[in-house]
């Protein structure tokens, strides 16, 4: 057995389905094609489409190129559990969820949605006391929250906003950063569309 199959849940045939479904989704939410993205990563179009298709499983080398292509955690193609056909890509388990960052970077995110497919994602974000991100990020999406508990600032737009157990946000294609002032952990539930992990 490889080192890479042995990252794959009990279900191959499931596992390598849910990374293709992913790595499209990703493609897809950023407008790139496969020519682009092979150009990038020095591999084929035939290679990519074989990969999105769920024909060919990608190496770890592969899946952490396509992370920092993509600028998103090599976590995140891994933890796909295996499912009935019922619950696949319509229920995700507590104890499944897959976990993105860790408590070192003050921010831990966890996939609360299927997949990344369709048009928004759902995170639970929990931000450690004192984390934040201190330079303002621009993203093409639509975003809400809300906020599970703990305080929660966020700067959207320029205007600083403190949040608390029970608020909520949303904006659309503005500047935002965000910190935990308080003692505490926040938790926060995130909505982003398009999905961007």
């Amino acid at each position: 057995m490889s080192p890479e199959s042995s990252l794959l849940p009990e279900d191959p045939l499931s596992a390598t389905q849910l990374l293709a479904h992913d790595i499209r989704a990703l493609r897809k939410a950023r407008g790139l094609t496969l020519a682009e993205i092979g150009a990038r990563l020095k591999r084929s179009v035939g290679w990519l489409s074989q990969v999105e298709r769920g024909l060919s499983v990608p190496s770890l080398a592969d899946l952490r190129a396509f992370a920092e292509f993509f600028g998103v955690p090599l976590s995140l193609f891994f933890g796909h559990q295996a499912l009935s056909d019922e619950e696949r890509g319509v229920v995700v388990r507590s104890g499944s969820r897959r976990s993105l960052g860790t408590s070192e970077s003050g921010l831990v995110e966890e996939l609360l949605s299927p997949d990344l497919g369709g048009s928004f994602e759902m995170l639970r974000s929990v931000f450690e006391p004192g984390a934040e991100l201190a330079k303002a990020a621009l993203r093409k999406t639509e975003e809400a929250g809300y906020v599970v508990s703990g305080r929660f600032d966020i700067e959207i737009d320029g205007v600083w906003h403190r949040l608390g157990e029970g608020d909520s946000f949303r904006f659309e294609a503005k500047p935002f950063r965000w910190k935990n002032p308080g003692k505490e952990p926040a938790v926060v539930i995130w909505v982003v569309s398009p999905p961007v992990y």
